[in-house]
């Protein structure tokens, strides 16, 4: 096993990525100029990392830099997510000399939290092209080294622990009834559920490390989700039908109803059986193996985009096709762990959307409203 640092190994993995960083010319020589600095400094790298995207993408909406928080301008453009998302899908991209993986990993490296949220709303993206091309035997070091950037900051940040609850024992009587034998105080034990394994540095990718590696960077996705904009959240739900291989279409009536799923299934007129076919192809092409220490982030994330504070029909319907695709492939596997969650998840979506029409008991109707 690796024993050298995160950090350091993912240096030592992308090492064409790396920049060496200038010592700061400025010093703060009062309590004032220290407070401002930090803000100054974020705001400076930020303008720099947006000059040097300059170069990669062919422009920049003027509004984006004039910001007075560029970064989050730079999350939330439409324009700029276009034409990264369209690099990023382009045949030859994810190459160790590609342009816009530097950039990904320098901007991460920054250390700057707005600047790392930029690169994690392409994360879908990227992983929904690597893990797609993985079968083909294509170089993808650019692609890799952000995933292990993104892997070894997650690793950094827990101190390699993992992830776990408080579960109590369900075998066990309530703690609201009585006990018959008031010998034993087992009723509130607590048993331990980890939910993310402990992680070790790694600093190369390996096949039997690929899962789990894309698994951690989705887990970092799924802890910003709340950040993340509504065509981040759309990306990630059309590549999970593409890592399915499998269209979901048989358990249509699951989740949604049918003008979302018409909304998201027919999109507008297609150009007969051959646009069909095509699709059809598309995503059995992508098909990929989907181990839980993969599929449970996914399925955290979908959870987000079916159940969570904000609905958004769209991303509510496009949620609803992936968790039916992943579905559908849990039973060609005969995954019993992944058949009970993408069934729950859809028995929870469907039991939101037919709530949200039925009336609040607490509420008072107009009738019943007196008037003085």
């Amino acid at each position: 096993m690796d024993s050298q640092s995160p950090t350091a190994a993912v240096a030592e993995t992308a090492t064409e990525f790396s920049t060496p960083s200038a010592p700061s010319p400025i010093r703060a020589s009062s309590p004032v100029a220290s407070a401002a600095a930090p803000a100054a400094s974020s705001t400076s790298r930020s303008h720099l990392a947006i000059e040097s995207l300059l170069a990669i993408i062919s422009t920049i909406p003027p509004i984006v830099a004039s910001s007075d928080d560029p970064a989050t301008a730079l999350l939330h453009d439409e324009e700029v997510a276009t034409q990264i998302s369209g690099l990023l899908r382009q045949p030859h991209s994810g190459s160790g000399d590609n342009p816009l993986c530097r950039w990904l990993y320098d901007t991460f490296q920054t250390t700057e939290p707005p600047l790392q949220l930029v690169v994690l709303r392409f994360l879908p993206t990227i992983a929904g092209i690597y893990l797609s091309r993985v079968a083909h035997d294509r170089c993808q070091a650019g692609f890799e080294a952000v995933l292990l950037a993104l892997y070894s900051h997650e690793t950094t940040a827990r101190g390699g622990e993992s992830v776990s609850v408080n579960l109590p024992e369900l075998s066990h009587p309530s703690i609201y009834h009585e006990s018959k034998d008031a010998g034993k105080s087992n009723a509130t034990e607590l048993h331990l559920a980890v939910i993310s394994p402990s992680l070790e540095p790694y600093g190369t990718v390996r096949s039997t490390r690929r899962a789990r590696i894309v698994g951690v960077a989705l887990e970092l996705y799924y802890s910003k989700i709340s950040h993340m904009p509504i065509r981040s959240k759309l990306d990630f739900s059309e590549f999970c039908v593409v890592w399915s291989g499998l269209d979901g279409s048989v358990y249509s009536g699951y989740g949604a109803d049918n003008s979302e799923v018409q909304a998201v299934q027919d999109p507008g007129p297609v150009n007969g059986e051959e646009d069909s076919r095509k699709e059809k192809l598309k995503v059995k092409t992508g098909r990929i193996t989907l181990p839980w220490e993969l599929l449970q982030p996914v399925l955290r994330i979908l959870g987000h985009c079916l159940l969570g504070p904000v609905r958004n029909k769209e991303l509510h319907a496009a949620a609803c096709t992936a968790c039916r695709s992943l579905h559908s492939r849990s039973l060609h596997d005969i995954n019993p762990k992944a058949i009970l969650a993408t069934e729950s998840l859809l028995s929870l979506s469907k039991m939101a959307a037919e709530s949200e029409n039925d009336p609040d008991p607490t509420e008072l109707s107009q009738s019943n409203i007196i008037i003085l």
